[in-house]
C-alpha cells in the first residue's frame, strides 16, 4: 500500500547514491511534498508485454499496456504524483526527459536513486515549471530499445505566441524483432554488423579496375587506408539496418497513421523522435511548416520545407493544409535505410503518394575536415601529421594513433542538410561562411506563416528568424543556426568556466566515449550550482551525437547572443565543435549522454556533479 510513510522511505532511498546530497534536506523535502496538493495523478504499470509490430511475435517492454505508452498531459505550475509499478523481473525507472526536476524526481537508476525493484511502486512528485512538448522513458538497463517510452504534454499557463485548430503528437521511433541484448552482442561482435552497404574488398578492387587513371586508382587506394586507419566506413551513418521498421505513433508506414484536419485549419504538429538508433529527416510535401518550438522552448517562427531531429529531440511546427486532399508526412532516417510515414487527410483512408528515398549518403574526407588534401600518389596521407590533437589521444580515441585535423566549428547539424558539410565557421563568426542573409524585422514578422499573420510581436520576444533560402534540391532545410530562442534567455553572464567534451569511440570495436573513457573510468565532471558553464563539444568520430544533458537547458551558442535556443539534446555532427552554454539550479548527480542509444550503453555516458 502506498502510504505517505512509505513515499517518504522511497523519496529518502532515492537519494542513496548522492553524497553531495545531505539527508536533512531529503527530509525536510520529502515533509514539504507530502503537505502539498496535488494537481494531477497518473498510475503506470511496466510490464512486458507480447507484441507484433512485424508480424511475427516478439517481446518488448509497455507502459499500461502499449507502445507508445499513454500520453501524460499536464499544465504549467501542476504539482504532479505519478505512481509507477514495476512488473518487470529486473529494476526498472522512468526518466522524465526534459523536465527539469529536482534530482531525487529524475528517474536514472544507480545515480539519482536507487530505481524500482520488481513488483515495488515508486511515488515521483514534483512540481512543473515549464510548458511544451516532452517525452518520458526508461533509463535502466537496455529497456528503452524495447519500446519503453511515450509523450508528455505540458500546456502553458499563459496562451503561447501562436495559434492552432488542431493538435497531433507525432512519436517516431523504430523496431526490431532481436532483442536488444543481442543487438548489442552483435554490434560488438563484428564490424558494422547491420550494415549491408558498405564496399567489401572485392567491389572495392573491381572499382580500382575501372578507375580511369592511374592517379584515380592512388586516390581511391589512399582514401580506403585513411577510412581503415581510422577504423571508420563512409557508410557509416546509423548502426541499424534493413531489419528495422520505421514508425509513427507505434504504426509501420504500411499502416499509415493519418490525422484529420479540415481545409484552412492551422495544425500543430508535436514531432518527438523516441527512436533508440536513428536521427530523422522530416517534410510534408507540398505543406510548409513554421517550427514554432524547439525541445519543448518557444522559438520565432521560421518556414521550413524540412528539419532534422535528432534522438531525444522535439519539434513542434504547424501546417495549414489549403486543399481536401492527403499529405504525407515523410520521416526518413538520414542513413536513408528506410522511413517512417503517416499522412494528413481531411478524411481517413486517403493517402499521398511517398517519395522516393533517394541516394544512400557516403561520407567524404570533407566531412571530416579533411578537404583539400592531396589523396593521390600512392603513398596516401602514410606519415603525415595531419592535424593538432596528441597521438595518444587519437589512439585512446580508437583512431589507431592517427591525429585527427581540429574538427571545425558548427552550429548546426548540416551532414546531408545544407550543402554545408566541411563547413569551417571561425569562432567569432558562427555565421560565417553559411550565405545567410542578415535578420531583419519587417512590419510584420509573422506574415505568410500559419497561424501568425496579423499577430503583433509579443513583449520580450526576439527578432525575426532570417529567411532560409532553398537548397539546391529547392528544399529550405533547417539548421540551429535559424533558432532563435522568442524570449530572452535569463542568464545573461559571461561563462565563468569552460568543459571541454571530446566525443570519442571506435565503430570497429563498437564502442564509444567521452574524452576517451567510458563512465565507468572517469570521475564526474563538475559545476557549481548557479555557476555559467561554457560546453564545448568537439566530435572526433564520423556519427552524428545527440547529446543530453539532465537537469537543465543548453544554450545554443549559435550567433544570437541571449536569444540563443535553450535545448536538453543537441545534435554534434561528425568532426566539428558545438559550443552551448548551462547554468544548473538543482544540485545533484546528472546524468549526460548520448542519445543513441547504444552509444551511451557502450560508454558514451558521463555523470555530471553539481553542488
Amino acid at each position: 500500500m502506498d502510504t505517505p510513510k512509505r513515499r517518504t522511505l522511497q523519496t529518502l532511498a532515492g537519494l542513496g547514491a548522492l553524497a553531495a546530497l545531505p539527508s536533512a534536506w531529503a527530509q525536510v523535502r520529502a515533509v514539504e511534498l507530502r503537505n502539498t496538493p496535488v494537481s494531477r495523478e497518473y498510475d503506470l504499470s511496466v510490464a512486458e508485454t507480447p507484441l507484433n509490430i512485424t508480424g511475427k511475435p516478439a517481446q518488448g517492454i509497455t507502459i499500461n499496456g502499449t507502445m507508445p505508452g499513454p500520453v501524460l498531459r499536464f499544465r504549467e505550475g501542476d504539482e504532479v504524483v505519478i505512481r509507477v509499478t514495476n512488473k518487470l523481473r529486473e529494476v526498472t525507472g522512468i526518466h522524465w526527459h526534459g523536465l527539469l526536476v529536482p534530482n531525487d524526481q529524475d528517474g536514472v537508476p544507480g545515480v539519482t536513486y536507487p530505481g524500482i525493484r520488481p513488483g515495488e511502486t515508486f511515488t515521483y512528485r514534483f512540481k512543473l515549471r515549464q510548458s511544451g512538448t516532452y517525452w518520458y522513458h526508461s533509463h535502466a538497463a537496455l529497456q528503452e530499445a524495447a519500446g519503453y517510452f511515450a509523450p508528455l504534454i505540458v500546456e502553458p499557463a499563459r496562451p503561447d505566441p501562436f495559434q492552432y485548430d488542431r493538435d497531433y503528437i507525432v512519436v517516431i521511433s523504430d523496431w526490431i524483432d532481436t532483442p536488444p541484448q543481442q543487438v548489442l552482442a552483435n554490434l560488438k561482435k563484428q564490424d558494422g554488423y547491420y550494415n549491408y552497404r558498405r564496399v567489401t574488398t572485392p567491389q572495392f578492387f573491381a572499382q580500382l579496375r575501372s578507375a580511369p587513371d592511374a592517379k584515380a586508382r592512388d586516390t581511391l587506394w589512399a582514401e580506403r587506408m585513411e577510412w581503415a586507419k581510422m577504423r571508420m566506413d563512409p557508410t557509416d551513418y546509423s548502426d541499424g539496418g534493413d531489419e528495422w521498421s520505421f514508425l509513427l505513433q507505434g504504426k509501420r508506414p504500411d499502416e499509415n497513421w493519418t490525422g484529420l484536419f479540415k481545409p484552412g485549419e492551422r495544425v500543430r504538429l508535436r514531432f518527438i523522435n523516441a527512436s533508440p538508433m536513428n536521427l530523422y529527416d522530416v517534410r510534408i510535401p507540398g505543406l510548409p511548416m513554421t517550427v514554432v518550438q524547439a525541445d519543448g522552448q518557444n522559438v520565432n517562427p521560421v518556414e521550413v520545407d524540412e528539419f532534422r531531429i535528432g534522438n531525444g529531440e522535439t519539434y513542434d511546427v504547424i501546417v495549414q493544409p489549403k486543399e481536401a486532399k492527403a499529405y504525407t508526412i515523410f520521416v526518413p532516417t538520414i542513413a536513408r535505410v528506410g522511413y517512417a510515414r503517416g499522412t494528413l487527410a481531411p478524411e481517413v483512408g486517403m493517402s499521398a503518394p511517398v517519395p522516393e528515398l533517394g541516394p544512400k549518403p557516403v561520407r567524404t574526407m570533407a566531412d571530416m575536415g579533411m578537404a583539400g588534401m592531396d589523396m593521390s600518389g600512392g603513398g596516401g596521407m602514410a606519415g603525415m601529421d595531419m592535424g593538432q590533437a596528441p597521438a595518444g589521444e587519437a589512439a585512446a580515441a580508437g583512431h589507431a594513433g592517427m591525429a585527427m585535423p581540429a574538427p571545425a566549428k558548427a552550429v548546426a547539424p548540416d551532414s546531408g542538410m545544407s550543402g554545408m558539410s566541411g563547413m569551417t565557421v571561425k569562432p567569432t563568426d558562427p555565421h560565417a561562411g553559411m550565405a545567410m542573409p542578415a535578420p531583419t524585422k519587417p512590419a510584420d514578422p509573422h506574415a505568410g506563416m500559419p497561424g501568425m499573420a496579423g499577430m503583433a510581436e509579443m513583449p520580450g520576444m526576439s527578432a525575426a528568424a532570417p529567411k532560409i533560402e532553398p537548397s539546391s534540391d529547392g528544399l529550405r532545410r533547417l539548421t540551429y543556426a535559424h533558432l532563435r530562442a522568442a524570449t530572452r534567455n535569463a542568464d545573461d553572464r559571461a561563462p565563468e568556466k569552460e568543459l571541454l567534451v571530446r566525443l570519442t569511440g571506435d565503430m570497429a570495436r563498437y564502442f564509444w566515449t567521452m574524452n576517451g573513457q567510458k563512465m565507468s573510468q572517469a570521475a564526474p565532471f563538475e559545476m557549481g550550482l548557479g555557476q555559467r558553464v561554457r560546453i564545448k563539444f568537439v566530435n572526433e568520430t564520423m556519427m552524428e551525437h545527440p547529446m543530453h544533458l539532465h537537469g537543465v537547458f543548453m544554450e545554443l551558442v549559435n550567433g544570437n547572443g541571449v536569444f540563443g535556443p535553450r535545448k536538453h539534446t543537441i545534435i554534434v555532427p561528425p568532426a566539428q565543435t558545438v559550443e552551448l552554454d548551462a547554468t544548473f539550479e538543482d544540485e545533484g548527480m546528472w546524468a549526460f549522454h548520448c542519445h543513441l542509444f547504444y552509444h551511451a550503453a557502450t560508454g558514451m555516458m558521463r555523470l555530471v556533479k553539481v553542488a
